[in-house]
């Protein structure tokens, strides 16, 4: 049974899995999606969404209580000028975890985590379902022949002055 077994320790003392998750954070946050195994990717959203939270008010406290995480100013710097601003109206859930089958060399469970304003293909896909017209194909059918008759018309009439 696992009672009072808040987190998952991926199999590593806890330097190791503090400054493993910094660097896959620090990851995450410069190349907006990440490739790794689903126990690390939902180890990860938990430290990374607090930190992106924080984000959204760029005060020079929560840069340094965000550095003390990240250890990295470049990572630090996109997350306040670039992911900040996208999210700053998102309650929550900023991470999204998809599974992607299994490592080929030891089986693992393997998943990609990524920002959730940052997908280009599921923006564009939603964009398009919004843009998309709807029409009765009888409709359409009137308006279409409406339009054709009086353009097949007009060059018969210049033709003939």
């Amino acid at each position: 049974m696992r009672h009072n077994k808040a987190i998952n320790h991926l199999g590593r003392q806890s330097g190791h899995r503090k400054a493993m998750l910094s660097n896959m954070a620090c990851s995450l946050i410069l190349h907006k999606r990440i490739e790794t195994t689903v126990a690390k990717a939902k180890a990860l959203r938990t430290y990374v969404e607090p930190l992106i939270t924080k984000s959204k008010e760029d005060s020079t406290h929560s840069r340094r209580v965000v550095f003390s995480y990240l250890k990295q100013k470049e990572a630090v710097t996109e997350l306040f000028r670039v992911v900040a601003p996208k999210i700053a109206d998102r309650p929550g859930g900023y991470t999204r975890i998809l599974k992607t089958g299994f490592r080929q060399g030891d089986g693992a469970d393997m998943a990609l985590i990524e920002l959730v304003d940052f997908n280009e293909a599921a923006l564009a896909s939603t964009a398009k379902k919004e843009t998309k017209k709807t029409s009765t194909r009888r409709a359409g059918r009137k308006a279409k022949a409406a339009a054709e008759a009086p353009a097949a018309e007009a060059p018969a009439e210049q033709k003939a002055e």
